[in-house]
């Protein structure tokens, strides 16, 4: 666990709120002051982004070996399930959304139709590769994820909780975060 001299218990909480792909420096920023094989707390309620920012995350968790905890606290969708599903403990609330679809991409500029069909035989082949990879990250069956990404499916905590992919928590304070000090990434909290 991160340490430092005022808290030499610190538990860093990382926030995923909002689009991955406008804060992923500084969630990478955050989860690389992990150290390899610590612990980390991530809360989780974003809407998705970048498949490529949702795959440099769950990466980082992955390769790095952290032993994250990830709470959706709100909204868990689209790309923000791959950095949840790399976490080693999920917690969800009944209240807890996650959208599951399939991926989708888009240009903001103009491109040539040479261009457009490259990115569509390139996610043509991504989309499959990174639906086996959240899988086997959940732990899940494919033919159940698969079910849930065409057309696209709202899942709600309860669903994800009983599908054995999180545990379900009420909104009441979590015992192994109690007695424990947490630092954040905009700085510390105390004991609780």
């Amino acid at each position: 666990m991160p340490k430092d001299e005022d808290n030499p218990e610190g538990l860093l909480e990382i926030p995923i709120v909002g689009e991955l792909t406008e804060h992923e420096t500084d969630i990478c920023d955050k989860l690389l002051s992990v150290p390899v094989g610590g612990e980390c707390v991530l809360y989780f309620n974003s809407p998705g982004g970048s498949a490529y920012a949702a795959l440099s995350l769950m990466s980082l968790l992955v390769i790095r070996g952290l032993q994250a905890t990830g709470i959706v606290t709100g909204e868990c969708s689209s790309a923000a399930l791959w950095p949840l599903a790399a976490c080693k403990r999920r917690y969800v609330t009944p209240h807890s959304i996650l959208l599951f679809h399939p991926m989708k991409w888009e240009s903001g500029e103009h491109v040539e139709i040479a261009e457009a069909a490259e990115w569509a035989r390139h996610f043509g082949h991504l989309e499959p590769e990174m639906d086996r990879v959240l899988a086997k990250l959940l732990g899940m069956p494919q033919d159940k994820l698969a079910g849930w990404m065409r057309p696209g499916k709202y899942v709600t905590g309860r669903e994800f909780a009983a599908a054995g992919l999180a545990e379900l928590i009420e909104l009441t304070p979590l015992p192994h975060l109690q007695g424990t000090s947490v630092q954040t990434g905009k700085g510390k909290k105390g004991k609780k």
